[in-house]
C-alpha cells in the first residue's frame, strides 16, 4: 500500500471513531512511527485532527468533517464486486434485492478506465457455491434475534427428529450453499450447528433459569467430550474431506498420493463421522478409533447383505 492509499485508509478509519496509533499500525501493517508521521502529514494537509490521551483515547476527526465521495481503485472495486458475486450465488440471503442493486451502483460509479480493468478480471474469478433450490424465510428474523442476544424457541426439522428447541443464537454464517446458525441449545445441553432452512415457527423466549450446568458453560468449565479420529485418504478422498469447514484444515500429506486426516470430534457428532467415512468408501480408511472402523464396516456389510438377498 503506497502512502496516499494509506492516508486515505486512515481517514476512512477515523470516520468510524477514535483510532489509536498502535491499532492503525496493526491494521495497515506498518510501524507505529509510520502512523505518527502520517498523522503529521494529514495535519499539514489541513485535515482537522485531534487527539486524546489515556486508555480510551486516540486520534479523531473534528466534528463536521466529512470525506469527499467514495473513490475506488481497480483492486478495491474488484474486491467488492467479487464478494458480491459470491453472495448472488446463494438461493436466499438477508439481502436478496440489495446484492444486485449495490453491484449496479458500484459499476455505475466506476470510471471507464477502472471498469475496463475490473470486468475482464472479474470474469476470471469465481466463488464456488453449490446450487441449492431452497428458501430461508426466517433468516432475517433469526439475524435480528442473534443481534439482540435473544433466546429463541424454534421448531426444527432434523434428519431424525421434528421437535421444538430452545436455542441461544451465537452467529449466523453461510457455507456449502446453506445458511447455518451456531447456537447453544438448551434442549441438547450443548453448543450445536443448525441449518436455518430447517427452522420454522420462531418466537422469542425468556432466558432459561441458570442452573449448575449453565454456570459452568458460561465460565468455560464445561468442555464437550471428544473422540480422536485418524484416517488415511486418497486424492479423491482428500478433495471431499477438505471441503468440510471443521475437518478441512486437519489434513496433511504423508506420502505420494496419500493424506492423513487427524482431528478431534465431539462425541455428539459420532454418527456424522460414521456416515462420512462410509460414504467415502475406498477413498478413505479409518485408522482409529477401532470402534469407528467397526461401525463403518458393519454399515457396509448391511448394505452388501441387502444387495445379495434373492428378491426373486
Amino acid at each position: 500500500m503506497n502512502r496516499m492509499d494509506r492516508l486515505m485508509a486512515i481517514l476512512i478509519a477515523l470516520q468510524q471513531g477514535n483510532q489509536t496509533a498502535a491499532g492503525l499500525a496493526a491494521k495497515l501493517e506498518v510501524s507505529r512511527r509510520t502512523i505518527l508521521r502520517d498523522m503529521q502529514a494529514l495535519s499539514e494537509m489541513g485535515i482537522p485532527l485531534a487527539a486524546v490521551s489515556g486508555p480510551q483515547g486516540g486520534y479523531y476527526l473534528m466534528e463536521g468533517y466529512q470525506l469527499p465521495p467514495l473513490q475506488l481503485n481497480s483492486r478495491e472495486a474488484l474486491c467488492l464486486l467479487f464478494a458480491l458475486e459470491g453472495l448472488t450465488r446463494y438461493a436466499d440471503t438477508p439481502f436478496n434485492s440489495e446484492r444486485w442493486t449495490v453491484m449496479d451502483k458500484i459499476k455505475a460509479i466506476l470510471p471507464r478506465e477502472t471498469a475496463e480493468t475490473v470486468h475482464p478480471m472479474l470474469d476470471l474469478l469465481e466463488v464456488e457455491v453449490p446450487k441449492r433450490k431452497y428458501t430461508v424465510p426466517h433468516l432475517n428474523e433469526l439475524l435480528d434475534y442473534a443481534s439482540s442476544n435473544q433466546w429463541v424457541s424454534v421448531f426444527y426439522h432434523s434428519m431424525n427428529n421434528r421437535r421444538r428447541l430452545l436455542i441461544h443464537p451465537l452467529r449466523i454464517y453461510a457455507a456449502n450453499g446453506f445458511w447455518y446458525c451456531d447456537a447453544y441449545s438448551q434442549t441438547h445441553g450443548e453448543q450445536r450447528i443448525f441449518r436455518i432452512d430447517r427452522m420454522t415457527e420462531l418466537r422469542p423466549e425468556d432466558p432459561p433459569e441458570v442452573g449448575e450446568g449453565d454456570t459452568d458453560r458460561k465460565q468455560g468449565k464445561s468442555e464437550p467430550q471428544t473422540v480422536h479420529i485418524r484416517a488415511k485418504l486418497t486424492y479423491r478422498g482428500m478433495l471431499q474431506v477438505e471441503r468440510d469447514e471443521h475437518v478441512g484444515e486437519k489434513i496433511s500429506a504423508v506420502g505420494n498420493e496419500e493424506w492423513l486426516a487427524d482431528f478431534h470430534l465431539p462425541v455428539s457428532e459420532w454418527h456424522w463421522a460414521v456416515q462420512l467415512f462410509y460414504a467415502l468408501g475406498t477413498e478413505a480408511e479409518v485408522l482409529e478409533p477401532e470402534a469407528l472402523r467397526r461401525e463403518v464396516c458393519a454399515k457396509a456389510v448391511r448394505l452388501l447383505t441387502a444387495y445379495e438377498q434373492d428378491h426373486t
